[in-house]
């Protein structure tokens, strides 16, 4: 069946780093464009960052830019998200989520556009 599973959370220092993961199985990752999403608590959840299929187009949400970035291995099956410059106001549960497309460089922003999701994984900034 459909997996997709989020590692690599936890509690990290404001200005701080991490490294989140996300391991897909059960459909081939490499037709399906990859996003991530997080949820304050008592918020919506948000969109976060997303990669196309090939690889080539990502896009980012303007309050992450110049301090995350998405990457993929579809070797691996696998989906990143490095965090840099940590800031508490990014506390939440981060999960991530595929999606289908029909061209190589396609990728979403909305929600509700995608197929899969993950179960989340906690990422805490706090000194």
């Amino acid at each position: 069946q459909v997996q997709l599973v989020e590692s690599g959370g936890g509690l990290v220092q404001p200005g701080g780093s991490l490294r989140l993961s996300c391991a897909a199985s059960g459909f081939t990752f490499g037709m399906y464009a990859m996003g991530w999403f997080r949820q304050a608590p008592g918020k919506k959840r948000e969109f976060v960052a997303a990669i196309s299929r090939s690889g080539i187009n990502t896009g980012y949400a303007e309050s992450v830019k110049g301090r995350f970035t998405i990457s993929r291995d579809n070797a691996k099956n696998t989906v990143y998200l490095q965090m840099n410059s940590l800031k508490p106001e990014d506390t939440a549960v981060y999960y991530c989520a595929a999606v289908r497309t029909l061209y190589s460089g396609s990728y979403y922003t909305g929600q509700y556009q995608y197929d899969y999701w993950g179960q989340g994984t906690q990422v805490t900034v706090s000194s």
